[in-house]
């Protein structure tokens, strides 16, 4: 049994428009083409989905090996498999007969009504490029951003997820990093810690600067090049005011800090020496409705008889 047969008998010759005339081997060639056309449109979808995924890791390899953030590899091995999916999607469409100029048109009025509708994100992803691409901070970096102070988690293209020290997570949209003052805490793998410490007027200053400086120089996390300093910056109300500066280690700041400040203030009552506190002395004056002090109307109100003139005194007839 031929095709045409087969088809004869399996579909009613009304349907066919045989009776009209219609020609069976017309569909028959028709039907051939139009499945090895759909046959090599899908052909060209399900190698070039592969293919895409091979290249994106295959990019992903080549980033790893030079040393590239990892954010950033991310980013740019989704920028690449996206790209190279629309390449596959439209030579889909071309091979099934699909006009191009058709599918442009459709793919540029859809992106200019994404973009009107999603500007906000859009705003996000530009600043997610900016973060990723210039990096002014990384992954595990202790930053201040937007008012925030944590440790970066994660950096994505629409957000930024920050840790806080008290274990909270808090997540930034990119457009309001970017937009304000960045502070990077761990950028440098040395900083260091000012401390003001202020002593009496009656204290020996050289004692003083020597009981702080020999505090910082001995404890074993202070870095003796740039070495620790002690200066005078002030004359205050109360105290002269001495700043400690100690470089230490970025890891090691809070810690050192904490054990220099309680090592002040023994070191320095140990040696006699006063860390005095603003004080003030109060004195209060009442005055009467006549502005003389309440003290003077007082004393006059509680005045001995003796004290006051007396009128004289008639003698009797």
């Amino acid at each position: 049994m031929t095709e045409k047969d087969a088809v004869q008998t399996l579909v009613p010759k009304s349907l066919l428009g045989l009776e009209a005339g219609f020609d069976i081997d017309k569909l028959l060639a028709w039907a051939q083409t139009k499945g090895l056309v759909l046959i090599g449109a899908l052909a060209i979808l399900l190698i070039g989905l592969w293919l895409a995924k091979w290249l994106s890791r295959a990019l992903e390899r080549v980033m790893t090996r030079a040393n590239m953030e990892v954010t950033l590899r991310g980013f740019l091995r989704n920028i690449a498999y996206a790209a190279m999916i629309v390449i596959v999607a439209v030579a889909a469409l071309q091979q099934l007969g699909v006009p191009m100029t058709s599918v442009l048109a459709v793919l540029g009025a859809a992106g200019l009504a994404i973009g009107l509708a999603l500007k906000d994100s859009l705003s996000n992803i530009a600043s997610g490029v900016m973060l990723i691409v210039l990096r002014p901070f990384r992954a595990g970096d202790h930053v201040q951003a937007a008012g925030i102070e944590g440790t970066v988690e994660q950096i994505r293209v629409f957000q930024t997820r920050l840790r806080t020290i008290d274990n909270r997570v808090i997540v930034l949209p990119n457009s309001l990093i970017t937009t304000a003052a960045i502070i990077n805490f761990t950028a440098n793998p040395k900083r260091r810690i000012d401390l003001t410490v202020g002593v009496g007027y009656d204290d020996d200053l050289k004692v003083a600067k020597a009981t702080l400086l020999a505090l910082a120089t001995a404890h074993p996390n202070v870095l003796q090049d740039p070495a620790p300093e002690v200066l005078v910056t002030a004359l205050a109300e109360s105290s002269v005011n001495l700043e400690l500066r100690s470089w230490v280690k970025t890891a090691n700041l809070l810690r050192t800090k904490s054990d220099l400040v309680e090592g002040i203030r023994n070191e320095l009552i140990g040696k006699g020496l006063n860390i005095p506190y603003p004080q003030r002395d109060l004195h209060v004056y009442h005055h009467d409705a006549d502005g003389r002090p309440l003290t003077e109307v007082l004393t006059k109100a509680v005045a001995d008889d003796g004290d006051l003139p007396r009128p004289a005194v008639k003698p009797k007839a």
